[in-house]
């Protein structure tokens, strides 16, 4: 229906222009909030390039918010930086941004009122978990620097993913990924976080896990604050990479993991390297292996050309061997003769005195043999028969030495020096013993 098919309006009824009626509003406003002060948390803080400020600030509950607005004037007046959660109190006036009808306060000052609800319970979480070492930077693992498949715990719908997949697409094409599907804000985010994490764990089929999500405000991130999800970051057989939020955010999933990324494309882009740098370098190292190899062969050819002059003149190569052989066969030689002629030197005094103690060997054995001799001639029975004596025997030619051998009418033989003799004993007469 066009303006001009409109129905009239009713008699005494004011029918405003929009952009009459917002700036009407925002008169009321300005007049009935001309200068007011309002404390809450800060939520969802960012800074334009332009060095204006924009957050909500919220109730300790959460149940109402008021969007701000802090210009670059009052924001270089600021001696400290806001975070979410900060509790704070602001100056300003109450205004409507006319271009979308949205109510907003218009910030001049701003200063510090303590900790919010929730960024404190964020800094007793962190202290409990750090006591725990689950930060320790002695249990951070390295990450693989060539995974051949890399696991990502996200939202299908988070932009997030989007991000990563692109730019693992873009640097490691190569690279297989595998997506753990996950409400990433929610009040039952972080139990669903939890289970990606240890599923993937168990299904061991990936190299390194990229846990991420997109910016926000604390609470829109606090699912990754929970120990539930930090404790199964820490306890992943896997290396884990997080990602979440922007630069200024840090969750506790970021100091539990092994390596923290300020964006999810920053995780990517540390998850896997750049597949055109490593085929540069792979073909880097091809060029110094085969330069290698062209030297290596050029000295092993040098080699052998050296050798190949060598054998090709043989009697060249044995000539001087030939020259050494003969010297030493002739130092063998005269070696030898010396040897000869020292032991011939020696010999000759040993043969004298062999000779001259042979001699004097065989004078005694002689001297020996005629004593013995003439020892043997005094005991000859011959000789003693010579000086009268005879020898008495039976008839058997047993010796007879004593009477008792004998008796009257026995018959002996007598042997004398110049023959025998039979006999017979007629009388035995005994010699009395001698005392």
């Amino acid at each position: 229906m066009s303006a001009l098919d409109a129905p009239p309006a009713r008699p005494g009824v004011l029918v405003w222009e929009v952009a009459a009626l917002v700036h009407a509003v925002g008169d009321t406003l300005a007049t009935r909030f001309g200068a007011v002060a309002v404390r809450g948390e800060l939520s969802g803080f960012s800074r334009a390039s332009s060095g204006h400020c924009y957050f909500t600030l919220k109730d300790a509950e959460g149940t109402a918010g008021l969007r701000c607005a802090m210009f670059r004037r009052a924001a270089n007046l600021l001696d400290f930086l806001p975070e979410d959660g900060a509790l704070v109190e602001l100056r300003g006036r109450l205004a409507v941004y006319e271009p979308r009808g949205e109510l907003q306060f218009v910030v001049e000052a701003m200063r510090r009122a303590g900790a919010g609800a929730l960024y404190e319970r964020f800094l007793r979480l962190k202290a409990q978990l750090q006591a725990e070492g689950l930060f320790d930077a002695a249990r951070k693992r390295p990450i693989p620097a060539f995974p051949r498949r890399i696991g990502v715990v996200t939202s299908l719908a988070a932009a997030a993913l989007g991000d990563v997949l692109t730019a693992l697409r873009r640097r490691s094409p190569q690279v297989g990924i595998t997506v753990y599907p996950t409400p990433v804000q929610g009040p039952d985010a972080a139990a669903a976080i939890a289970s990606a994490i240890e599923r993937a764990g168990l299904r061991r089929e990936v190299d390194t896990l990229i846990v991420c999500r997109g910016g926000g405000s604390l609470e829109d991130l606090w699912a990754f604050n929970e120990a539930l999800v930090v404790r199964a970051i820490a306890a992943s057989p896997l290396p884990v990479i997080s990602g979440v939020g922007h630069e200024t955010d840090v969750s506790l999933a970021d100091l539990a993991a092994d390596l923290r990324a300020p964006t999810p494309t920053a995780a990517a882009e540390l998850a896997a390297p750049v597949r055109s740098d490593l085929l540069e370098a792979l073909a880097l190292l091809e060029a110094r292996a085969r330069r290698g190899l062209l030297r290596r062969l050029d000295t092993q050819a040098q080699r052998l050309d050296h050798a190949a002059l060598r054998l090709a003149r043989p009697a060249q190569a044995l000539a001087p061997h030939r020259g050494r052989l003969a010297l030493l066969s002739q130092t063998r030689r005269s070696a030898m003769a010396r040897h000869i002629e020292r032991r011939r030197e020696r010999l000759v005094p040993l043969a004298l005195r062999r000779d001259r103690a042979l001699r004097q060997s065989l004078e005694r054995a002689r001297q020996r043999v005629d004593l013995l001799g003439a020892r043997l001639q005094a005991l000859d029975p011959q000789r003693v028969l010579a000086r009268g004596y005879a020898w008495l025997g039976d008839e058997l030619g047993r010796p007879l030495v004593s009477v008792a051998q004998m008796h009257p009418g026995q018959r002996a033989v007598a042997r004398l020096a110049d023959g025998e003799a039979t006999v017979e004993v007629r009388e035995i007469i005994r010699k009395p013993p001698q005392v």
